[in-house]
């Protein structure tokens, strides 16, 4: 008998461990309080209603090798994709694959950290290793697959990270050359391209005039130039603005709001203006500075307001009662640990595609129809990407695990021409989801 209790009492604590691990391994799915309910936005006039159908529907353009015929790509799928890695082979160094390990801005916790470069290609600043390897941004091969990647999964808006003519982030190096070559690419394959403003020195509402100026006036007669077309059939090109509270509302009205000094509403310039939402009082002044709309960039669930699945409701109809568009943002994960190597308490475990799977759901459910942006599909510092990657030289990089079939599933609706998901944040090759 007693050694009968002996193995019950082993059975029972191996089964307690055994739920302890899933609960674990569950628990990047928090905070959370239930799949959120994203009604249709409601309209926000006639240059805001949008239908979120291109302008011309593209016709699928020839790629280099003979496919298998693609899926139809949805307009309503945008993804962020960014053009600033460099390696040896084209630019003489590593760009962005060499990330700085940035220090927290606590000396005391700063000090337990490492602290330096990455060193490729062997060690790159991602906790993921891209398939296609240190690559370079301006390899046309690189691009290619890339394009063809993006139009497997049926998406059908590149959101492009843009710098002016001249600046880069620090990591980096201009990169406004290669616009025309991610256009033409993306022209073959029947993906439109949009642009995401990025911060820079001295980016105030009289810049931003004139970045949007250029970007209308030498890439807007493009083929692949994405636009909306509106009820009344008007068609406007559309915007992000990353990290847009940087800048007052105030002087954000000077450029968004009938009545600016320097407006841009009703002129050759007119656009869709989307903010980044970070804290819930960025709400209301987004609303104040003239913008159609905001977004949530970010794909750790509760790192911030606006990308904690919990508050999509609420903002959801704050932007229904305010004729604004509402672009959650999701991915399959996060992990950024490589270049904050402190930050461990905002990764999310993919948990085998469920953490996507949940995100997706707090997207899309709820509603007539849904809608979703991705985060990013080569962002490596925030390690959101997607596959494909594969582990080199032994070195510690995690693996990718499965997506959950619901992506598919999604992928073949008809998305509400109000709310846009986003996928997550990195291009073809990201390392860090």
């Amino acid at each position: 008998m007693a050694r009968l209790r002996r193995r019950a009492c082993i059975a029972l604590f191996l089964f307690a461990l055994f739920l302890f691990g899933i609960m674990m391994g569950l628990r990047t799915l928090k905070p959370s309080d239930g799949f959120s309910a994203l009604a249709p936005v409601a309209e926000r006039g006639e240059r805001r209603s949008v239908s979120h159908e291109a302008i011309s529907r593209p016709q699928a353009g020839p790629s280099r090798e003979a496919k298998a015929p693609a899926p139809p790509v949805s307009y309503d799928l945008h993804i962020f994709y960014y053009m600033w890695y460099g390696n040896t082979h084209f630019e003489g160094k590593y760009l962005h694959w060499d990330h700085v390990m940035v220090p927290h801005w606590d000396p005391k916790i700063s000090a337990s950290y490492p602290k330096g470069r990455h060193s490729p290609p062997e060690d790159i600043g991602s906790s993921f290793y891209p398939e296609l390897g240190p690559y370079s941004s301006r390899d046309p091969d690189v691009l290619e697959q890339h394009m063809n990647q993006l139009r497997a999964a049926a998406i059908g808006v590149l959101v492009l990270s843009w710098y002016p003519p001249g600046l880069a982030d620090d990591n980096g190096e201009p990169s406004d050359s290669l616009v025309p070559f991610i256009l033409d690419a993306a022209h073959r394959y029947a993906i439109k391209v949009a642009f995401h403003i990025q911060p820079y020195k001295g980016r105030d509402d009289h810049t931003v005039h004139e970045n949007i100026k250029y970007i209308i006036d030498k890439y807007g007669a493009h083929a692949a130039f994405y636009k909306y077309k509106t009820s009344t059939g008007r068609s406007l090109p559309l915007f992000y603005i990353y990290d847009s509270y940087l800048t007052p509302p105030e002087s954000w009205a000077n450029l968004f709001t009938q009545s600016g000094s320097h407006s841009l509403r009703n002129t050759p310039y007119d656009a869709v203006f989307i903010a980044l939402l970070v804290e819930e009082g960025h709400k209301h002044d987004i609303l104040s500075a003239g913008y159609d709309g905001m977004y949530t960039y970010f794909a750790s669930n509760g790192f911030s307001f606006g990308s904690s699945h919990q508050n999509w409701k609420a903002i959801k109809a704050f932007c229904d009662s305010n004729n604004l568009m509402f672009i959650p943002s999701v991915g399959p994960g996060y992990i950024d640990t490589s270049i904050r190597p402190w930050n461990n308490h905002n990764t999310r475990n993919r948990v085998n595609g469920k953490y996507y799977e949940t995100a997706l759901q707090a997207a899309l459910m709820g509603g007539s129809q849904p809608s979703s942006r991705g985060c990013s599909r080569n962002s490596m510092v925030q390690d959101e990407e997607q596959p494909p990657w594969e582990r080199p030289w032994g070195l510690l990089y995690k693996q990718v695990s499965s997506f959950s079939p619901l992506l598919s599933e999604i992928q073949a609706q008809q998305f509400s021409p109000d709310i846009k998901p986003a996928l997550p944040r990195r291009s073809a090759c990201s390392p860090e989801y």
